[in-house]
């Protein structure tokens, strides 16, 4: 049993003002793995007091101090990967050599901006106005559980690198407590970065309306995203919102097959099809729809299912609320008339405890069947066939999100012709991997704002003119 029963205010560890805890289920066996203590408003407002004082020293320190500082981050979060990636394990169930995977890809955020903000123009002179960057000032940072390393990291990098000060909700109890202990370890200054456990209901609630919080950096459902915009919206407060995907992958009719058969089921399956970006969507040439769809689904049959602290390619999904929506999605797909093409309803044969679901591809399916039209949020494929490049452009934009798009080709001039006319915060071209200092965010109703690279930064700054230098 791990007890994550105090917040990290001001430094130090602290016990919660409310009495409330809830279990931490362990979501490879279904079993209690801890408690969480249940923090209240009242928490946020010792905490965002604490970060309101500490940002009028931090918001002075110079570049050469905050990069120092995002080093030194940088070097304790390697020296604890292994805790880390063990505790997203934990968390979420994801499969350990991704956890580690997702582990280094937060240490990189630290070591990018320490880099990039020795570069980087916080002032400039145009004519005769200087025109300068600033820190916003406190930020309430809300990441999801789906990547709770990355994630976390990826909002907490930039506002320091900014100068700014921070709370923290966390998406997931284990993962961000070792995250404390890290920045901590490494001494980032007391005040400046702060943690407060509890629901978002509660914990997000109070960021999005306290008058002292300047901007919300949330990643999680639009759903919750438009009620944290709503929140904030009476304090004027900036707010950048990463929020739900329903990507399409598009399948030329001259890609290489097999390479995008494959790739478009791993990129959908990983992490249980726990991942915003998610190509959920792949469109298929109907002339080629037989063949494709014998090659999805013989690579959806080889995934393997299991405990994830062992050597597999899925494993559960977070916990039993999830479970249970991916089973609705899957029923309305046989409800609505699509073909079951691999996977189904219920516990895959190899897991007999747990909230482990079967990799589940549907085809012969229309775009406006619930399984096209809504981010399922777990392993569940859909296969839409089209008869040509335009209608597949159209299809893949008839979406109200606009998050991610994947294409697969031979021919560059179509596959960049293609890139250009979807309307997708990124399109990621023949099996390209992640660039984590590209920019990411959404068109649409996948949100507002930027996360990684310069972008990311530039969430976390004000703009000011001083005229007449």
């Amino acid at each position: 049993m791990r007890d994550i029963l105090k917040n990290y205010i001001d430094g130090a560890w602290v016990a919660s003002a409310g009495v409330d805890t809830r279990d931490i289920i362990n979501p490879a066996t279904g079993q209690v793995s801890g408690r969480m203590a249940l923090s209240t408003a009242e928490d946020v407002k010792r905490a965002v007091a604490v970060a309101r004082q500490a940002f009028a020293g931090y918001s002075r320190t110079s570049v050469e101090e905050r990069a120092t500082l995002l080093n030194r981050i940088a070097e304790v979060h390697e020296a604890r990967a292994e805790d880390m990636a063990q505790a997203v394990t934990l968390d979420i169930g994801m499969p350990i050599a991704f956890a580690r995977m997702t582990v280094g890809a937060g240490t990189g955020q630290f070591r990018f901006l320490a880099k990039a903000i020795g570069d980087y123009p916080f002032a400039l002179v145009q004519g005769g106005t200087r025109i300068v960057k600033e820190p916003i000032g406190v930020a309430g940072l809300i990441p999801p559980w789906n990547y709770p390393s990355l994630q976390s990291a990826e909002k907490i990098a930039p506002a320091l690198a900014a100068g700014c000060t921070m709370i923290l909700k966390p998406g997931t109890p284990y993962t961000n407590q070792v995250l404390a202990e890290i920045l901590d370890e490494a001494g980032v200054p007391k005040g400046v970065f702060n943690l407060v456990n509890g629901r978002g209901s509660v914990i997000g609630m109070a960021f999005s309306r306290h008058p002292d919080v300047d901007m919300i950096a949330f990643t999680g459902s639009t759903g919750v995203g438009i009620q944290v915009q709503k929140d904030a919206a009476e304090t004027v407060k900036r707010v950048s919102l990463e929020l739900g995907g329903k990507s399409p992958h598009i399948i030329l009719p001259d890609a290489d097959f097999e390479a995008a058969a494959k790739g478009a089921v791993a990129k959908v399956m990983s992490n249980s099809g726990q991942t915003c970006a998610a190509p959920t969507r792949t469109l298929v040439p109907r002339a080629h729809k037989a063949e494709l769809e014998a090659m999805i689904r013989t690579a959806a049959e080889a995934i393997r299912v299991g405990d994830p602290l062992t050597d597999v390619d899925m494993g559960p999904v977070a916990n039993e609320a999830q479970w249970h929506t991916v089973q609705r999605y899957i029923q309305s797909g046989i409800d609505e008339g699509a073909t079951l093409l691999a996977g189904g309803p219920g516990h895959p044969e190899v897991a007999d405890e747990g909230w482990f679901a079967r990799p589940t591809v549907f085809a012969d399916v229309r775009n406006d069947m619930t399984v096209a039209r809504e981010e399922i949020f777990g392993p569940v494929m859909s296969l839409i066939a089209y008869d040509t490049v335009d209608e597949a452009v159209e299809i893949a934009n008839d979406t109200p999100y606009g998050l991610a798009a994947y294409v697969d080709g031979s021919d560059d001039k179509t596959v960049q012709d293609v890139a250009s006319r979807l309307r997708a915060g990124q399109v990621i071209l023949n099996g390209a991997q992640p660039d984590l200092q590209a920019p990411f965010g959404g068109y649409k109703q996948s949100g507002n704002g930027r996360i990684w690279g310069l972008a990311g930064l530039e969430e976390y700054l004000e703009t000011k003119a001083i005229v007449g230098v």
